[in-house]
């Protein structure tokens, strides 16, 4: 996905205690922050400092996030992004 919106991808590993902080940051300020929270949780970070969450993991199986990520890849909110709209 980045690739086709040419923008950099930042990937947090929240194994990695370096990276746990602000993968921490970013939940609790912008995603779903229940105390075991879901991954993977994807947000957009805008040049202007802004953030918002884009996509969720969901309890309910990984099948079910499975098809978020299908339904949200085949949008034509993110084919108009790539596009440049």
């Amino acid at each position: 996905m980045a690739s086709r919106l040419h923008v950099p991808l930042r990937i947090l590993d929240i194994d990695k205690r370096g990276q746990v902080q602000v993968a921490d940051r970013l939940v609790r300020d912008f995603g779903d922050p229940s105390p075991d929270y879901l991954i993977p949780q994807v947000f957009l970070e805008w040049s202007d400092g802004g953030v918002e969450p884009l996509l969720t993991g969901f309890s309910e199986r990984v099948a079910r996030t499975e098809r978020a990520w299908r339904d949200l890849l085949s949008s034509d909110w993110l084919r108009s992004l790539a596009r440049g709209g």
